[in-house]
């Protein structure tokens, strides 16, 4: 089977590679030629991430439909992850990539980077600073799975959550993201210090490909 992950971020291709079970051959944008902006539009992860799969999944059908011999692809997913933190009502949610990006934008005095490293850090950064003498640290990670079969455009969504708490300061400089502020329960280390092959058999990714997985089945 081939699928088409609807995502430009080198760091999730190379988990969800990682993660995906053998006979399962995973393609880039890249791969495809795709190379548009898609915007995302919607209030929620569930919106986000069916948006991305279905504007792939329209360039795609197109290009086989101009050149079916470029090779079948079966289906298209996209993913969207939010870090939801307890004391901020579950916050930064939907807007959790661009959440430090969506404050200074609205800061004539602050500019914003568009470096995926500073806006990571940045991204962090505030989170600690929401969080500044509160005891109150729980979170969880959600992504929620769009997948889009070509053969008859069937949609197929599901999550996966992994629960734990926000450090007091960064740890470790594995993952991406947040990684080094989350600390996953049952453990005592950030998905920054946790060796990849721990981060991705509980992530929450893992638990969404999981369920990807098991409809394809």
């Amino acid at each position: 089977m081939r699928l088409v992950f609807a995502s430009n971020n080198a760091h999730k291709l190379e988990e969800v590679r990682a993660i995906m079970p053998a006979g399962i051959n995973i393609m880039s944008l890249r791969e495809i030629g795709f190379t548009e902006e898609i915007d995302e539009t919607g209030t929620t992860l569930e919106e986000n991430s069916r948006i991305k799969a279905a504007a792939v999944a329209a360039f795609v059908h197109d290009r086989m439909t101009e050149c079916p011999d470029a090779g079948k692809i079966d289906g298209v997913f996209a993913d969207d992850t939010g870090l939801e933190i307890d004391a901020l009502h579950g916050a930064p949610g939907v807007y959790t990539a661009r959440w430090y990006k969506m404050e200074c934008s609205n800061d004539g005095m602050m500019e914003c980077s568009n470096d995926e490293t500073q806006i990571f850090a940045a991204n962090r950064a505030k989170a600690l600073r929401e969080l500044a003498g509160c005891s109150d640290r729980g979170a969880q990670f959600r992504t929620v799975i769009t997948l889009i079969m070509l053969s008859d455009r069937s949609v197929r969504q599901v999550e996966g959550i992994v629960r734990g708490r926000i450090a007091d300061e960064e740890y470790g400089e594995g993952g991406f993201g947040y990684d080094p502020l989350f600390i996953p329960d049952g453990y005592d280390k950030t998905f920054g210090e946790l060796p990849s092959s721990v981060k991705n058999g509980i992530s929450h990714r893992s638990r969404a490909l999981q369920a990807l997985v098991n409809t394809l089945q």
